[in-house]
């Protein structure tokens, strides 16, 4: 379900810019691991942006006359909405090796090559487990629900272990291939730093 929403309901309106019907691929700086971005511009939209996932791409349309500024703010936000829709289906296992099937051909080469990759509820101290003789990975349920890019993170991690089973160099320079690794780490971080937090007793009449 492609995502839409209106730059006027941010108070800031088209700028004049770039021509009709120009087409061009954005930086997937921002982008799903797996995804490259294309901006769409269109004469017939005044305000409207959406955007929407089409094969490995992510394809962002706006107005033809919105400035370059303006497109790079609203394909930020579009991508973040996106993740946002994407996050709350949650993959089967059939899916999740599929997906480690392409992050694979991606950042690989497609030269790990899991023999299974599944969910599983014993993990509730790590994010992802492999064993390389196996060639299984398994990710801890407690991922469902985060941002694609962070699930994408941790099964390239476990991929690059089926290549490099410890934690030097080598499996850092492999790790290095995937785009937002160090956004993924710190959001991780984040949710096990609020883990940590004091549960303070709710006030009376909360």
């Amino acid at each position: 379900m492609p995502a839409d929403q209106s730059p006027g309901l941010a108070g800031e309106p088209a700028v004049p810019g770039a021509g009709a019907g120009r087409r061009h691929a954005n930086p997937a700086r921002r982008a799903p691991a797996t995804s490259a971005v294309e901006v769409r511009r269109s004469a017939r939209r005044s305000r409207t942006v959406s955007a929407y996932r089409e094969g490995d791409r992510t394809i962002v349309l706006i107005p033809a006359r919105m400035s370059e500024a303006e497109e790079q703010r609203w394909v930020s936000v579009m991508l973040d909405k996106l993740a946002a829709q994407e996050s709350k289906r949650v993959l089967g296992d059939s899916e999740l090796a599929e997906r480690a099937e392409r992050l694979s051909a991606q950042y690989f080469e497609g030269r790990a090559r899991p023999a299974s990759v599944r969910w599983v509820t014993n993990q509730n101290t790590r994010w992802g487990s492999c064993t390389p003789a196996e060639g299984s990975i398994r990710l801890s349920h407690r991922l469902q629900g985060m941002p694609e890019y962070v699930v994408d993170y941790v099964l390239v991690h476990e991929l690059a272990h089926l290549l490099v089973p410890g934690h030097g160099p080598r499996f850092w320079r492999l790790l290095d291939a995937y785009p937002r690794t160090e956004r993924a780490r710190g959001y991780l971080e984040g949710v096990v730093a609020a883990d940590r937090l004091p549960h303070l007793p709710a006030a009376r009449g909360e």
